[in-house]
């Protein structure tokens, strides 16, 4: 058959995948969200996926007033990510078998790679607990940070992960291996977790995560300038109102992305996308009991509208509106303040240090319909996430050269920003 695969090319398909399969570490620590690929082209390839419920309790024998409809959020998520590695082998270079075998393991390396950064940019973008050390990398309280802040606002206390760029991961590796000096403490572990520490700089679990160290991270600026103010008073509708779905002025009702706010301010030029705030006088919240925890709450800021607007995430959802899908999700007690000051906490440079649990990030893997019959070879199969890798050939025999290409369709949604952060170093 015209452009069929050899059974040496099934073969090395079968090792690109096994390799792919592999290279595809973060994508098993998120939740996985299989679509209909026939659902998903009549949707534009955007499906909402629900957030959790948060229940509320009352005391007492007669509840004939407590009784209310509880509102379910969702936020949309979208098979957005093609990723393509194409090139072309002649007939000269096919004589080396291994030609074809090295760029198939270059683009297997480079397709993974993308998976992993797109699901890290999710994470580090829209991340919203925030927590920040003064030091370098080094010590367990570090991570063990981490862990409170998640614990204080009712995250789960289990599968939780943290990506740490190379440098830092390594500043914990050494406080494990029992370094000295610094602000290292030496420390001894029964086993071989130090030695294995300072033989391979490997941390493994820590304070409750997961940790995994990357050989890539994105950075966050320094924030610059005065930081500008806004107003928490009642008036200034500076709170947010969850809804689940919204009804145009044409009567037609539509699903509402519950994780982002608009909110007013006095200046948005010190106020840049990816910068991690904190309000004066708004206090986070246990998400199930509704007590303050005593610490601001944390936010990052999506997106700027204009001079004097941002979009931040999460919502304020202070219950100032008194509706009961705010006491239902609310996160945070406002004290309110005409002129409160929205500290800027990225105050150094720094790698972002990615943590969430499980349940927050999700990947969406997805499927071409890729005809079989049209003059192309091509093999598919899927890795245990189920992300599918296609590999296609066709020959031009005006050229003498083989064109291939490996392909694969995915989307990645942070579902929940509030189970999931970001950990910065050397914050003076």
């Amino acid at each position: 058959m015209a452009n069929s695969f050899s059974k040496e090319e099934r073969v090395a398909f079968e090792d690109i995948l096994e390799g792919f399969n592999d290279a595809l570490v973060l994508s098993r620590n998120v939740s996985i969200y299989n679509t209909d690929g026939s659902m998903m082209e009549r949707t534009n390839n955007v499906i909402y996926r629900p957030q959790p419920y948060i229940a509320q309790s009352f005391d007492g024998m007669d509840q004939t007033s407590n009784f209310t409809a509880y509102t379910q959020l969702s936020v949309p998520a979208t098979l957005g990510f093609q990723k393509s590695v194409p090139f072309i082998l002649d007939a000269l270079e096919l004589r080396d078998a291994l030609q074809e075998g090295r760029l198939g393991d270059a683009a297997k390396q480079k397709l993974a790679s993308d998976i992993n950064i797109s699901i890290m940019n999710v994470a580090a973008a829209q991340g919203s607990l925030v927590v920040t050390v003064n030091t370098a990398a080094g010590d367990y309280d570090d991570v063990a940070l981490c862990d409170s802040i998640m614990n204080e606002q009712g995250v789960q206390a289990f599968d939780r992960y943290l990506a740490l760029s190379s440098r830092d991961y390594n500043g914990i590796a050494g406080n494990i291996a029992g370094g000295t000096g610094g602000a290292s403490v030496s420390r001894s572990f029964a086993g071989t977790k130090s030695n294995t520490a300072f033989e391979r700089s490997f941390v493994g679990m820590v304070a409750g995560f997961e940790t995994y160290k990357l050989d890539y991270a994105n950075r966050i600026a320094a924030a610059t300038g005065a930081d500008p103010t806004m107003s928490t008073l009642v008036g200034a509708s500076n709170f947010y109102v969850p809804t689940a779905t919204s009804t145009a002025t044409t009567g037609e009702t539509q699903n509402v992305d519950n994780r982002f706010q608009t909110i007013t301010v006095s200046s948005t030029t010190n106020l840049p996308a990816g910068t991690a705030i904190e309000i004066s006088g708004v206090e986070a919240v246990h998400h199930i009991t509704k007590q303050g925890t005593g610490f601001s709450k944390t936010f990052r800021v999506v997106s700027v509208t204009n001079a004097t607007t941002c979009v931040i995430t999460p919502p304020i959802i202070s219950a100032q509106g008194g509706t009961d899908a705010e006491l239902q999700y609310q996160n945070c007690i406002v004290t309110a303040n005409a002129t409160a000051t929205i500290n800027r906490l990225n105050t150094v440079a720094a790698p972002i240090n990615c943590f969430w649990q499980k349940d927050a990030l999700e990947i969406l893997p997805g499927r071409y319909a890729v005809p079989s019959d049209a003059g192309v070879a091509v093999m598919r199969a899927s890795t245990d996430q189920g992300i599918e890798l296609v590999m296609q050939k066709q020959y031009d025999v005006n050229t003498m050269k083989t064109k291939y290409r490996l392909d694969t369709l995915y989307g990645v949604v942070n579902k929940q920003p509030e189970m999931s952060g970001i950990l910065l170093f050397n914050q003076t």
